[in-house]
């Protein structure tokens, strides 16, 4: 069930947390996302996620747009050591090697692609799912993101699990995880 808020909207519960939450899940949060810089943008910030909390990468995304050059995949696929280095030290992102190094990684996968990159994540969006009631029937993982993420994997992307997939799924509108009850479910 959702959860109304201050305000009086009725929302998933995650929602209704935090302002920033609040604004995210209203005008955000699965909305349909095709554009390739928009879609590594989140493919790229969901891998940042991974082991924190999403308010932390929500509230340092204008400092990670402006440090990944606006997550346009050219231009990070160019990004060298020194930029690596640059990456470290900036206390405005997430500073994980491991992940910078993916988001770089990512980046020249995306330009190794036959395909858009929309196209291509947009192939594992499940045609139906039944909508949840509370938020505990939201899952984790689907067969359709363990797919995602095994494709990803063979075409050289990193930090791209299942659960991150379909956290991204979630987030660019491939499933509508809104509960029922929430403004934002769909019909």
């Amino acid at each position: 069930m959702s959860l109304v808020g201050a305000d009086g909207i009725s929302r998933c519960s995650w929602g209704n947390s935090s302002p920033d939450y609040a604004e995210y899940h209203d005008k955000e949060w699965g909305y349909p996302l095709r554009g390739e810089q928009a879609l590594f943008e989140r493919l790229s910030l969901e891998a940042f996620q991974s082991g924190l909390s999403w308010i932390v990468i929500l509230r340092k995304r204008p400092a990670f747009r402006a440090a990944f050059s606006s997550f346009d995949p050219a231009a990070v696929a160019a990004f060298d050591d020194d930029d690596i280095s640059r990456l470290l030290a900036d206390t405005g992102i997430v500073r994980n090697r491991a992940k910078i190094e993916a988001t770089i990684r990512n980046a020249r996968a995306v330009a190794d692609l036959d395909q858009p990159l929309g196209e291509l994540l947009w192939s594992f969006a499940p045609s139906s799912s039944p909508r949840p009631a509370t938020m505990d029937d939201v899952p984790a993982i689907t067969p359709e993101s363990r797919a995602m993420a095994k494709t990803l994997k063979k075409l050289g992307f990193a930090f791209v699990g299942p659960t991150t997939c379909y956290a991204l799924m979630q987030a660019t509108g491939m499933v509508d995880d809104h509960v029922a009850g929430c403004f934002r479910a769909s019909a």
